[in-house]
């Protein structure tokens, strides 16, 4: 890899050369070991190198942005003189910027030396645990890896961020299989830096093949009724960003679309709901230092028992609507575990569904969303009846946030979200 350091400057002195005296960038190098094994044997070793740059130009008013991957003295000169040419036929818009300057800071997160030979038996025991618990399992494939990334962020304001980071992944490719049945492919995955417990007993891993294993058995639901939906982690999570870009997000609040846009300061959850973006938390494996603004990043509260905190918008968006600009860009999302058991909640559903997964598309700018619900259970008189063959939701965004039933205690970590299972009512729900 070249110096990063070295690279910058000659970024720096094509701009200057240019007659270039505003500009911003960001350099990404990235280092990938990874480890393949397809039907329970390993079949791959390798190790990938990538680099990513994001260079943006200002010049009388206009801004031209400009991305590449080669980082070659040729490579970061054409780089520069393509983000000067898209500046100078750009149209003028002077609420394209970036952040003032901030103090210098150097930032490492995770593990700064792998132990890939002890991740190499973590997975090597993770695959002889599913087919001794999990004897239904097939395996199709199992990505490991650790990745370590060294950026830079600099502007012309003089802000200077570093930072390094490396971690472990694991990402899994199964499904169920007895005689001549078989499930949909299921996939988990999760990020890390703890080779100390099983991966198996990691984020959801487990929660995933034994719902593989149980679809393998499923029963009908019939005809149409309104009832209690549980969103495992992972799903509520969708859900979450689903509400963001309808209602939070850049798009939405610069075209005034949003349903939330004058919102701020009022009741758009039920009280029980805390939702934030919150880079610094512990449970966060390498979690955003800075955003694409240049602003340092700070943990953004989005709804705070019930109450909408903030948006989810850039600088650009903040400064065509005079709204405050979100020092946060990231998905490192915390919703607030409750009081709740996942077997309390179940109990108290006359008539609903836990649901793991869901194919539908973007809600429309309403909040309406009407899809799949995929590896799912039916829930009668407070007792869960069995899996359930694909069947139909519907409901809305804003209407599921104010009628929360209950968040359990329980969550699930995978190094990107801490996240629980939260039960919402008013879902309506379409059998055969």
């Amino acid at each position: 890899m070249k110096n990063i350091r070295d690279i910058s400057q000659r970024i720096e002195n094509g701009f200057a050369s240019k007659g270039i005296s505003k500009f911003s960038y960001t350099l990404v190098e990235k280092e990938t070991r990874e480890l393949n094994a397809e039907n329970g044997e390993f079949s791959l070793l390798r190790t990938l190198f990538d680099n990513n740059a994001v260079l943006t130009a200002y010049k009388d008013g206009k801004n031209g942005t400009v991305t590449g991957n080669d980082f070659s003295e040729s490579g970061i000169d054409d780089l520069v003189a393509s983000s000067v040419a898209s500046a100078e036929a750009a149209i003028a818009d002077p609420a394209h910027d970036f952040a003032p300057k901030q103090d210098a800071e150097t930032f490492q997160q995770g593990v700064c030396t792998p132990d890939f030979g002890k991740f190499f038996d973590k997975v090597k025991d993770l695959i002889q645990d599913i087919k001794v618990e999990y004897p239904k399992i097939q395996i199709m494939n199992i990505i490991g890896e650790f990745v370590s990334r060294h950026v830079l962020y600099r502007n012309s304001n003089g802000t200077d961020f570093e930072g390094t980071s490396g971690a472990y992944g694991v990402t899994l490719e199964f499904s169920g299989h007895d005689g001549d049945k078989t499930t949909n492919l299921d996939y988990c995955g999760f990020e890390t830096i703890d080779l100390d417990t099983r991966l198996i007993d990691q984020a959801s891993v487990r929660y995933h093949l034994d719902n593989a294993q149980k679809q393998l058995e499923q029963i009908s639901v019939t005809g149409k009724f309104d009832g209690n939906v549980i969103f495992t982690p992972e799903c509520f999570a969708e859900f979450m960003m689903f509400t963001a870009a309808n209602y939070l997000s850049d798009g939405t609040i610069l075209e005034g679309t949003s349903l939330w846009k004058d919102k701020v300061g009022q009741q758009v959850a039920s009280e029980s709901l805390t939702v934030c973006l919150k880079s610094s938390d512990s449970r966060i494996v390498c979690g955003e230092r800075f955003t694409g603004d240049g602003f340092r990043t700070e943990d953004l509260p989005i709804i705070e028992n019930g109450i909408l905190k903030n948006f989810m918008i850039s600088l650009y968006t903040a400064n065509k609507t005079g709204k405050p600009v979100s020092k946060n860009s990231s998905r490192d999302l915390i919703v607030e575990s409750g009081s709740s058991s996942l077997d309390s909640l179940v109990k108290a559903t006359e008539k609903g569904l836990i649901v793991g997964g869901f194919s539908g598309g973007q809600p429309s700018s309403n909040g309406d969303f009407s899809g799949v619900a995929k590896n799912s259970y039916y829930i009668e008189n407070g007792e869960i009846k069995g899996a359930v063959s694909e069947v139909m939701i519907n409901g809305n965004l804003g209407a599921m946030l104010i009628d929360i039933k209950g968040i359990t205690a329980e969550t699930v970590q995978d190094g990107g979200m801490v996240v629980p299972y939260v039960c919402v009512g008013g879902i309506v729900v379409s059998g055969k």
